[in-house]
This record gives structure tokens, C-alpha cells and sequence, in this order.
């Protein structure tokens, strides 16, 4: 099957990231810092190089600040529910996920936010003018994503980081879509929160996510169990990462996004250069069928969204698979206010996403297939 359903989950994974995880399970299945014997403290060993790792790959400036979670959702719910806000104001926009937008939700509906939800002033992307126009002192909290998982239009985290980086309002980014993609340098760009999904453009398997964040930020616990430290404390450890860490981790998944950013760390450049010239020859071709409509621009992350008129993105899906055996995704892509914004509400898009590894000849496998559909 030609793979472009990369937003979703990479399908591409190198031999290096799969022959860790198949190593860890098959000679390291032991609980990690748990015990003495040399089982535990080698896996404990092998966590810690990966949040150095991690933290030198993101410059977040703390390495226990580095916080392993199964996906980037969990590491954003563990965020926006631990930072504990009261009586305050969230700046959020319509290009994020349903991962953002649904734990900001449950904390507007219990009145403990005011949520002002911006839009892009330009039409494609939210500028760092998107965000002062909506900015005031009641705001504590700024979440944005890197890019739309629904367009792969890149937001300007850098600018607006640059707006805040003297205030005491902290910035969070939804980095599902960029980590890998795009080099994310936390404090160049005044970023004090970042989540990021490992089994995306980080080549990790399944099951692997971190949060990460700097000294200006205080996340309390919204998991309570075991550490492995401080058993007698009837409360989860004060410090980092032991405080949002609680039981087994996932080892093979740690060691395996631990790999994936040694295989992506040197190549971030190309890898972005790779995507943007790809998802312009996509747009460029797709264009020229009268019958299609693109809602994308050339852009680093690989996206490309499209539908086809008068028939549902789903419909389109489902016959790119069953008839031509590629996988794209169709539908809302759980991102409901972007589809609001860009009036395709009703039947959604169709998105292929792109690896580095898929060739030409995938691309225009693709653009056969879509010609031949809409000429029914």
C-alpha cells in the first residue's frame, strides 16, 4: 500500500528505532529504576540518556524537565490540567486539535478560564498580531500549535514567542505536526511548553510522547502511584519528573523516540526542504483538475489538503484504498473549529500526508488515481 497517512502516525520507522524496541523487549523487560539489580538500572539509564537527548534536541534547559507519556494528547492534558489556572484568561486558535481544544473546554465549562479563541488574520496562519490584538494582562496562557494538522499551515511560534518571552503568560505549543519537521529551539523561540508526539515525524513506535517544559513552569500531578522514590510520601514526589511520572514506563517506546531523534537530529534540514518541495509538487498537480479544490500551501510538514467536488472526503478515502490501495485520511481530522473556519464542515477533507520516504512515483500514483475518479 502506498503509506500517505503520515499526520496520523509515520510509516516509515528505521531499522535503528525498530531494532532498539525489539532489543529493549527482548533483553531489558524489567522495570526501570525500580530495583537494584542491573535490569532496572541499565533501563533507567537508558530513560535518562533519552531525556538528555530530548532535552538537548528541544533546548528546554532542564533534563528532569523532560516528561515521557504515551502520545502527545496525554502530554497536553497533563499540561493544561496541571498547570493549575484559576480566574484566567487562555488565548487558544481554530487551527488546534480536538487535544487542546477539549481539556480547555472542560476548564471554560467549569469557569475557571475565559478561552479566547483567535483566527488567522491573514487567512492561512496565526501571526504574532493575531495574538497581541487579542492579548491583555488577564492572560496567563497562550496554546498554539506549530502547524494544522488539517492544512500543515505553520503558525509563527517564534514571533509570538518573542511577543511573550518578557511576560509572565506562558506559551505552550502543540508540537504534533512539527517535532521532526521543523528544528523547535524552546528558548530561542520564548517557548515554555512543548508536547510532542514521538511516532510522527520523530520515527518512534506507537506508544511513545513527552512533554516538555522549562523552569518557569509549574505542572502539578494529575496521575497519582508509584515512583519509585518516596514511598512513605502519601503524595507524589515534588520533584521532576517523579511528580508527573507514575508507574511503568514504556521503555521499548522511550528508547525507541530516544532513537529516532539521533536518526532526525542531523537531518532536520533536509527532511523540511524534502517536505516542502514534495507538497508543492502535490498542490502544483492537484491544482490543475478543475474538480479539486487544495487547501494547502507548500509547507514543511507534509500536508497536503484537498476535496474532490461533489463527492464526500470520506467516499474519497475509502476508494483511494479499496480501488488503488493508498492510504490518506478524509474526514475532520478531530480539528472541528478549522474545518468551521475553512467552511468544510460537512464533508471534511481528504489529507495526504508525506514522509520524507515516500518518492515521486507514490506522488503521482496518487494524482493518476484522484484524475480517474473525478472523471466519472
Amino acid at each position: 500500500m502506498i503509506y500517505l497517512d503520515n499526520s496520523a502516525t509515520g510509516g516509515f520507522k528505521p531499522t535503528c528505532v525498530m531494532e532498539t524496541a525489539v532489543n529493549v523487549i527482548r533483553y531489558l523487560s524489567a522495570n526501570p529504576g525500580r530495583s537494584a539489580h542491573r535490569l532496572s538500572k541499565t533501563g533507567a539509564e537508558f530513560i535518562y540518556n533519552a531525556r538528555k537527548r530530548l532535552s538537548k534536541f528541544f533546548n528546554n534547559g532542564s533534563v528532569e524537565r523532560v516528561i515521557f507519556t504515551k502520545n502527545c494528547t496525554e502530554a497536553l492534558n497533563i499540561a493544561l490540567l496541571g498547570l493549575n489556572i484559576k480566574n484566567t484568561t487562555v488565548i487558544t486558535s481554530v487551527t488546534e486539535h480536538n487535544s487542546v481544544l477539549r481539556p480547555l473546554y472542560a476548564l471554560r465549562d467549569k469557569g475557571v478560564i475565559t478561552l479566547k479563541i483567535i483566527t488567522p488574520s491573514n487567512e492561512k496562519f496565526i501571526t504574532a498580531i493575531d495574538v497581541i490584538n487579542a492579548y491583555d494582562e488577564s492572560v496567563s496562557l497562550v496554546v498554539l500549535n506549530g502547524a494544522s494538522n488539517v492544512t500543515g499551515a505553520v503558525n509563527d511560534i517564534s514571533g509570538v514567542g518573542d511577543f511573550l518571552r518578557e511576560k509572565s503568560t506562558i506559551f505552550m505549543v502543540d508540537g504534533a505536526q512539527t517535532a521532526g519537521h521543523i528544528k523547535i529551539d524552546m528558548q530561542k523561540f520564548g517557548v515554555d511548553i512543548l508536547a510532542v508526539a514521538g511516532h510522527k515525524g520523530l520515527y518512534a513506535i506507537s506508544g511513545s510522547g513527552a512533554l516538555i517544559f522549562n523552569n518557569k513552569v509549574k505542572i502539578e500531578p494529575t496521575f497519582f502511584g508509584g515512583t519509585g522514590t518516596e514511598s512513605f510520601n502519601p503524595s507524589q514526589p515534588d520533584c521532576y519528573p517523579e511528580k508527573l511520572e507514575c508507574g511503568t514506563l514504556n521503555l521499548p517506546a522511550i528508547c525507541s523516540i530516544d532513537e529516532g531523534v539521533r536518526y532526525v537530529e542531523n537531518n532536520i534540514d533536509y527532511v523540511s526542504e524534502m517536505l516542502i518541495n514534495n507538497t508543492e509538487y502535490l498542490i502544483d498537480k492537484l491544482s490543475r483538475n478543475d474538480k479539486v479544490t487544495v487547501y494547502s500551501t507548500k509547507n514543511p510538514v507534509g500536508i497536503v489538503a484537498f476535496k474532490v467536488n461533489g463527492i464526500s472526503s470520506s467516499e474519497i478515502a475509502e476508494t483511494l484504498s479499496s480501488t488503488y490501495n493508498i492510504a490518506v485520511r478524509g474526514g475532520f481530522h478531530c480539528a472541528p473549529l478549522m474545518h468551521t473556519y475553512l467552511k468544510t464542515d460537512e464533508d471534511g477533507l481528504v489529507r495526504a500526508s508525506i514522509s520524507p520516504n515516500n518518492t515521486r512515483r507514490e506522488l503521482n500514483a496518487l494524482i493518476v488515481a484522484i484524475n480517474k475518479i473525478t472523471c466519472f
